[in-house]
């Protein structure tokens, strides 16, 4: 069924054939050919409507990507070292991009957020608008693509805290100055230094992971950045 919609065979907002003539086609059972239709509108790439059946998605670049946070969010502690090390690599491109583009109305939201996060001390404050800040710099770098990738690498670090109140406080500072740094960058109309702030504040990210991870003391249901 993947080799049919790659193909051209099936596109974008078709209607699949009924069950016996895929069935047919493929020469599977009835079992098989549900058993994959279920996996592949778990991936996006398929729709069933009550009623009327099964078509193909529109297969946005952003929804299928978006998926992947299915078994993304099952990471151990390593896979999200290595999550963090392809964020240091997408965040400054999207932070170089957004530069270019970001008007005085969407800089003052952000500095808004970032005015929140360093008011608070409640981590879930800090994990909820540091993710708005990250986001919306993504959203305005105008690649859904990119956006929707970065949403998925972010989302498995969330799921983890610094269990050090020292480290965590140390954490936090790194952090507010690292936003700030994004922020007058994205403000100076900056691509250069807007990327730079962004890949030092993911270095700062990857350090701790890298940390915890080596010394395996970061437990699930704690995070080790406020996002």
């Amino acid at each position: 069924m993947r080799a049919l919609i790659a193909d051209g065979a099936l596109r974008p907002g078709d209607r699949l054939p009924s069950e016996g003539e895929l069935c047919e086609t493929l020469g599977v059972s009835r079992g098989s050919l549900r058993e994959a239709i279920r996996m592949l509108a778990a991936l996006g790439v398929l729709e069933t409507r009550h009623g009327s059946g099964s078509y193909v998605s529109e297969l946005r670049a952003a929804d299928l990507i978006g998926s992947l946070s299915l078994t993304v969010g099952l990471l151990p502690m390593a896979g999200v070292l290595e999550l963090t090390e392809l964020r240091r690599v997408l965040e400054p491109h999207a932070a170089a991009l957004a530069a270019a583009r970001i008007d005085a109305a969407t800089l003052e939201e952000l500095s808004g957020v970032l005015d929140e996060i360093e008011a608070s001390d409640d981590f879930e404050d800090h994990s909820r608008l540091d993710h708005a800040f990250h986001m919306t710099i993504s959203e305005v770098a105008g690649n859904d693509a990119l956006t929707s990738l970065i949403d998925v690498l972010r989302s498995r670090s969330r799921a983890y805290r610094i269990p050090d109140a020292g480290d965590a406080a140390e954490l936090k500072l790194h952090s507010d100055a690292g936003h700030r740094a994004i922020l007058r960058g994205l403000a100076a109309a900056d691509p250069v230094a807007a990327s730079a702030a962004a890949s030092a504040h993911v270095a700062q990210t990857e350090y701790w992971v890298r940390r915890y991870t080596e010394t395996d003391i970061v437990a699930e249901g704690s995070a080790v950045e406020p996002d």
